[in-house]
């Protein structure tokens, strides 16, 4: 009896580690690493206080404070993310690492306090917008203070590229998540599926509202959201008391609460929460995730040196990096891939055998030292060294193997989601007269090309076809054939000589060139002139793009909103591009020869007031309070 009696303890104690097994979160942020999570058994030993392995539940005060989500979507299982507490205010521990313990380890016990009764939850997945059907996929899951009261789990059993709702209730309680839906992607041998995207780069809360998020939403015209990174910015601005925008915490965030705080008061806004209920998102960071003009070593704010280290209160660079990394991994619903380390998120989607998407990190990983202010004139002049890399090698070889194997596998299209403008720009002629800059963006992949020469030489000598670029970070759009300068020949006229497209969309809600409407036109032409692959540029709009694609082509239509500095469902159709498949440029007449801003190579631009308001479907004229596209502050 006595050994029956252990059996049964043990097989609840491991049956009750398993639901907390289930909450990726604990794992975070490799599943094969397991010495380098919260240690779960340590977790539910503390929970613990009778014998028989069963735990106490916190059941009440509970809110599902930030909605839900999805993301990271495969051919039968998805990702999806909440976040349940008794507080909204995030969890306050800074420390990551000290002494002895594994890097990038994410066990909090030695230093939280935490709550003695652990949340349970109950999640469930159907077919039934109102949760009525049968339940596809079930299960339990638990959280606490350790990963900020986050839940991420793995949906699985479902059917290829199909669309679920899933929910999540408080254990033995009538307290339940809002309903979100999400969409499974089609299988591997899929070549008939069309698929449509909606596109996204650098959204900050204080700078505007994220109109463009809840214009996609409401519209509800595509499958899948990718966001190319700065989901979230580390400076502040505005103050608490007086501004409703105003960055949380009021500082450049380095720290774990931090982190947590500023990614949760993003998670806030109505269209951001409204997009993630709706839509699965594909994510990677930029630079701004953890610091601007971050790489392998450092930023251009703190440059891992003893006066940063002092400037920023005793924190390191590698330390504020874990606690970025960390914060981004417990908050997005993305998959702990099959990983060789914990920094890595790059990782590639096989989207039925239309899409092939690769989704890169030119930013944190392995990237070579970039423009940091002081050292520009040093980056310039090096820019052409063939041992530069944004990725590092293991990250590199491996882009080139998935272009490769994307082909001898017969997927029709190749996506490569990117951070930065992979096209040359030459800026010369924007420059203001007597300033003494460079003609190009060191901080962009014209920074670093022996990169960008490895990727087109790989491209051209294995005849890769059906290549689409996309990019944000610059805050502007950028539309171009993508060519090798000086080594393949290029007709503007025709696009011939090109090896695909590049799609580069402006900001959610982060600033532009500035000036307005007429003086953006003005330079986008003169841009223009200088670079003649790029085919269309635009500076002015906040907004992003749709991708359709099917076997025989892709169309992408570019939005932008007239004003971010209030929130409001406007938007205006920008241009349209199409690239038929074979041919690796963008069809002419461009944009059908006409764009409703910037300049284009080909054909004229039109301006217009014109929108489409998002949430009745009507078209009108926007009034004259649009003519302010940002949230104003008063000076200092």
């Amino acid at each position: 009896m006595l050994l029956q009696g252990i059996s049964v303890a043990l097989l609840l104690a491991s049956t009750a580690c398993a639901s907390w097994d289930g909450n990726l979160n604990y794992r975070s942020p490799s599943i094969n690493h397991d010495g380098l999570g919260i240690n779960l058994r340590k977790v539910h030993k503390r929970m613990l206080t009778k014998r028989d392995g069963s735990m106490p539940q916190q059941t009440g005060q509970l809110n599902f404070t930030h909605g839900v989500a999805s993301g990271d979507p495969w051919d039968t299982s998805v990702i999806l993310w909440t976040r349940v507490s008794p507080q909204y205010e995030n969890d306050r521990s800074n420390v990551t690492v000290e002494g002895n313990v594994p890097l990038f380890n994410h066990e909090t016990e030695r230093y939280i306090q935490m709550s003695a009764s652990p949340i349970c939850v109950d999640w469930q997945v159907t077919k039934t917008p109102d949760m009525s059907g049968a339940p596809a996929a079930s299960g339990k899951a638990y959280t606490t203070s350790d990963i900020d009261y986050t839940i991420k789990i793995e949906a699985t059993g479902l059917n290829p590229f199909t669309t679920y709702y899933y929910q999540f209730t408080v254990c033995g309680t009538q307290t339940s998540s809002p309903i979100g839906r999400t969409k499974t992607s089609p299988t591997d041998d899929d070549s008939s599926t069309p698929l449509s995207f909606a596109v996204f780069s650098c959204s900050n809360y204080p700078n505007g509202y994220f109109n463009a998020y809840g214009n996609a939403a409401r519209k509800d015209n595509f499958d899948y959201a990718i966001h190319l990174g700065d989901y979230i910015y580390e400076t502040a601005k505005g103050n608490l008391t007086v501004d409703p925008r105003a960055a949380n915490p009021q500082k450049e965030i380095v720290t774990l609460y931090d982190y947590r705080t500023r990614i949760a008061q993003y998670r806030s806004d109505l269209d951001l929460s409204l997009i993630h209920q709706q839509h699965p998102f594909i994510t990677v960071w930029d630079d701004h995730e953890i610091a601007n003009n971050n790489f392998r070593d450092g930023s251009s704010s703190m440059n891992n040196t003893e006066q940063s280290f002092n400037k920023f209160g005793g924190i390191s660079f590698d330390t504020r990096k874990m606690n970025a990394v960390r914060a981004y991994f417990e908050w997005m619903p993305l998959r702990q891939a099959d990983l060789d380390d914990n920094l890595r998120i790059w990782r590639s989607f096989k989207m039925g055998k239309l899409v092939d998407l690769i989704m890169l990190d030119t930013r944190s990983y392995d990237r070579s030292i970039t423009g940091l202010n002081w050292n520009d004139d040093y980056i310039y002049e090096i820019s052409n060294d063939a041992g530069r890399s944004l990725m590092g090698s293991r990250q590199e070889n491996w882009f080139y193997n998935s272009l490769l194997e994307s082909k001898e596998r017969g997927a029709t299209w190749r996506v490569i989601g990117n951070q930065i403008v992979f096209s040359r720009i030459n800026s010369t002629s924007t420059q203001d007269e007597g300033e003494e800059t460079f003609p190009f963006n060191i901080d962009q992949w014209d920074g670093y090309t022996g990169n960008r020469n490895r990727t087109f030489k790989h491209l051209y000598d294995n005849m890769i076809g059906n290549n689409i670029m996309l990019a944000g970070d610059s805050h502007q759009n950028w539309v171009s054939d993508m060519i090798w300068v000086g080594e393949e020949n290029y007709d503007s006229a025709t696009g011939a000589g090109s090896i695909g497209v590049e799609f580069a969309g402006t900001a959610v809600s982060s600033s532009g060139s500035g000036g307005n409407l007429s003086s953006n036109i003005h330079g986008s032409e003169l841009i223009v002139r200088d670079n003649q692959e790029l085919q269309w540029q635009e500076g002015y709009y906040r907004g992003y793009y749709e991708m359709h694609i099917d076997a025989e082509k892709i169309e992408a239509r570019f939005f932008g909103s007239p004003s971010v500095a209030t929130r409001n469902p406007y938007e205006v159709s920008l241009a349209n591009f199409t690239v038929y498949s074979g041919e690796n440029h963008l069809a002419r007449p461009v944009a059908g020869g006409v764009a409703a801003s910037g300049a284009i190579q080909q054909g004229e631009v039109v301006m217009t007031n014109l929108t489409l308001n998002t949430e009745t479907g009507e078209w009108g004229y926007q009034a004259a309070e649009y003519n302010q596209m940002f949230i104003a502050y008063p000076t200092s």
